[in-house]
């Protein structure tokens, strides 16, 4: 099997699965019971908490525990139910992940989106002409889903901070929340939530070789937010629910390793990223690459054949055992033309062409340059079919 959808889903460390194990039988105690080795559990789970904050430059006691990235970033903007406003607007980025499109068009609030360049970079000039006196809240991905775009959060969040000055000076105290979905980005970005300048992260175990089913929201302790579960009173009251305590034990121990290998990670793939172009460039019909050479993640190779059906593409490579998407996941799983590639500008022959490949740790020098090979001669098949 050569695996190249790591984006869609990371396979359990080694070290993950053996720290998650005595939690499933040995200590399998519930954290909100009173007596001893439910105490333990329950110091063992809020150091496990503090382990994935601390990949994020954050506290424990800033995150709020999800069953995954999309919950966290349903819970994030509940912050737009606290904030009284006359004419309340949400921006967003046209590229955004379907949970952020969703939830936002849900809100009653009007949704405005951002314009990205070819690349999937946002238009900076156009996010400053929209930052104006109603915008509330703000979600921009660090690390766009399908592209690797890396989104200067930094420079956003500076425009928004100058948006606050401004509004204090005229006595507008109507705040605007700033939040990141940065599900796709600790394995090769080193994330800080201080220096990128957010209020509210969206981070998910799964992408990082954590078991699925487990996210975390950042919070800053100035933001309000409404629970989506009502309970026991977990999670700051935000979250109630029996803990997921295996989960977060290893969500941390994935954490932990992504940010010691963080460094490694981002030259391994570049390399394999190298590799695996070079031989696509070997390809019949010109590939065009979609990824932005200053401001993508390493890992990412998302490229297009104008004139193939990627589609038939992807079912031919599934019979010799390789494994690519045509873009998220859950658009895929639906059918559905991919809203990122439209949003950066792309026809409809190039749509129809494009393959998401995403590397990560089941790949070496050697599939790679296999898979590039197997892609390339099912080119050659279609255009011969």
């Amino acid at each position: 099997m050569i695996y190249l959808d790591h984006a869609a889903a990371t396979p359990v460390s080694k070290k993950a699965l053996l720290t998650m194990s005595p939690y499933f039988d040995d200590q399998f105690f519930n954290p909100s019971s009173p007596y001893l080795p439910a105490n333990h559990v329950r110091d063992n789970y809020e150091y496990a908490k503090d382990q994935i904050a601390h990949a994020i430059g954050a506290k424990g006691n800033d995150l709020i525990i999800t069953s995954g990235a999309t919950e966290a970033t349903n819970l994030a903007f509940t912050a737009v139910n606290t904030i009284d406003a006359e004419h309340p607007e949400i921006l967003i980025l046209e590229t955004e992940h379907a949970s952020v499109k969703s939830v936002a068009n849900s809100k009653p609030a009007k949704l405005t989106e951002i314009k990205v360049d070819k690349t999937g970079l946002i238009d900076l000039v156009d996010f400053h002409r929209k930052l104006n006196k109603n915008v509330i809240f703000v979600s921009i991905a660090l690390v766009n889903n399908e592209l690797g775009t890396i989104q200067p959060l930094a420079e956003i969040a500076e425009l928004i901070k100058k948006e606050r000055e401004s509004r204090l000076e005229t006595g507008n105290k109507t705040p605007i929340y700033f939040h990141s979905d940065a599900s796709q980005a600790l394995n090769c970005l080193e994330v800080g939530v201080a220096r990128l300048g957010v209020d509210l992260l969206t981070i998910s175990s799964a992408k990082i070789g954590g078991p699925k089913g487990v996210g975390a929201l950042y919070k800053n302790h100035d933001v309000k937010l409404e629970p989506l579960i009502y309970g026991g009173g977990q999670e700051m009251s935000l979250r109630s629910g029996t803990e997921n305590v295996p989960g977060v034990i290893g969500f941390a121990a994935a954490a932990a390793e992504a940010k010691e290998h963080v460094g490694g990670n981002r030259k391994k793939y570049e390399k394999l990223a190298e590799i695996l172009r070079a031989e696509l460039k070997k390809s019949p019909i010109e590939p065009l690459f979609l990824h932005n050479k200053k401001h993508s993640l390493s890992s990412f190779v998302p490229v297009s054949f104008p004139g193939i059906d990627a589609e038939r593409l992807i079912y031919k490579l599934e019979e010799k055992e390789v494994y690519v998407s045509t873009g998220a996941a859950c658009a895929a799983n639906k059918g559905t033309r991919s809203h990122v590639l439209e949003a950066i500008g792309l026809s409809d022959e190039e749509i129809a062409g494009s393959l998401r490949i995403s590397l990560g740790p089941l790949n070496t020098e050697d599939n790679v340059k296999e898979a590039g090979k197997l892609i390339v001669a099912a080119i050659k098949e279609e255009l011969a079919r």
